[in-house]
């Protein structure tokens, strides 16, 4: 069985070493933004990526100061998207714990996200990483406009396919996808394994954000985010948008209705759920994850075996694999 700590035993030193180099990049001299710094600390994720961005430079070179700086803009700025989220869906959890804007209130939750963000451009700046920082913003100005887009398209609920993977390109994809092409760039790797470097990224960000859609479709208590959570927030995803495509008119306008209107009430999610099942929209959605999958494992098939390929094939295998 896979797991995270498996995977990190390549650069387990080095991720170990980036803890304190992280934590030493968002202090404060202020004592209530160190308390929410702390506190983002304390409840810190996975670390996906940062280890993506390690094992993506140990695969193309020796890691280097660089790296660090890379991991830690990426990982600063990701978390002030995160708590900017937060704010703006009126989050008051977030992977269990409250949220910044739950403990702290809107205002002190803004101003903490911008202190992240002018952080990360400072580090980058001040260690002569501008080639990160443009990876990085290009993927941040990529977000906002999925965000906007997906705002836009769920007034109308008339996603596409090709919308969609637009929306999960730009919102998803694209931060991981700059994770592995800011640790090929860290170790001066050239420009045709940066952008192979990316590529692999994008199409392992939209094999995960495939799996996290076909999560709001699984039975209760076994993943981490409540069942059918999409679908109250009403948005289209991939198994919603293909039993759609392959369901006749009245049955369509019947599912959009209950979408629009009555996406709180269990008997109705659970005829939605039903629907998507019935029509086969999370077996294609599980087919369409393993088609980026694959692209991903592909694309590593031109280098040579090491401890970083296999942790980054297990990665791959990892994100698509995984319970929660």
């Amino acid at each position: 069985m896979l797991s995270l700590s498996s995977i990190q035993k390549p650069v387990q030193a080095e991720m170990k070493q980036f803890e304190d180099y992280f934590r030493d990049s968002m202090k404060s001299k202020v004592p209530l933004l160190d308390l929410v710094m702390n506190y983002l600390i304390r409840r810190k994720g996975k670390q996906m990526r940062p280890l993506l961005v390690f094992l993506s430079a140990q695969l193309n070179g020796t890691i280097s100061p660089g790296t660090y700086t890379g991991a830690a803009l990426i990982e600063l700025l990701h978390t002030a998207s995160l708590i900017h989220d937060d704010v703006v869906d009126e989050s008051y959890l977030r992977r269990g714990f409250f949220s910044i804007n739950a403990l702290w209130r809107n205002k002190i939750a803004v101003l903490s996200g911008d202190y992240l963000l002018s952080k990360g451009l400072l580090i980058s700046i001040e260690n002569n990483q501008v080639d990160l920082l443009k990876i990085v913003s290009e993927a941040v100005r990529e977000m906002s406009e999925g965000e906007l887009l997906q705002m836009e398209k769920a007034r109308k609920l008339d996603i596409t396919e090709e919308v969609y993977y637009e929306i999960i390109r730009k919102k998803t994809a694209t931060l991981i996808a700059s994770c592995s092409a800011v640790g090929a760039k860290s170790v001066n790797a050239g420009e045709d394994k940066v952008q192979l470097m990316k590529e692999f990224g994008m199409a392992v960000g939209i094999a995960f954000q495939i799996k996290d859609d076909i999560f709001d479709y699984e039975a209760s208590g076994k993943i981490g985010k409540p069942t059918a959570n999409d679908i109250k927030e009403k948005k289209m995803t991939l198994p919603l948008i293909y039993a759609l495509n392959n369901a006749s008119s009245q049955e369509k306008r019947h599912i959009i209705r209950l979408v629009k209107n009555r996406h709180s009430n269990p008997e109705k999610l659970h005829e939605i759920i039903q629907f998507v099942v019935d029509k086969g929209g999370i077996r294609y959605a599980t087919e369409q994850m393993t088609v980026y999958k694959d692209k991903a494992i592909n694309l590593l098939q031109e280098y040579p075996e090491s401890p970083a390929k296999t942790s980054l094939l297990d990665l791959v295998t990892f994100t698509t694999t995984r319970s929660k």
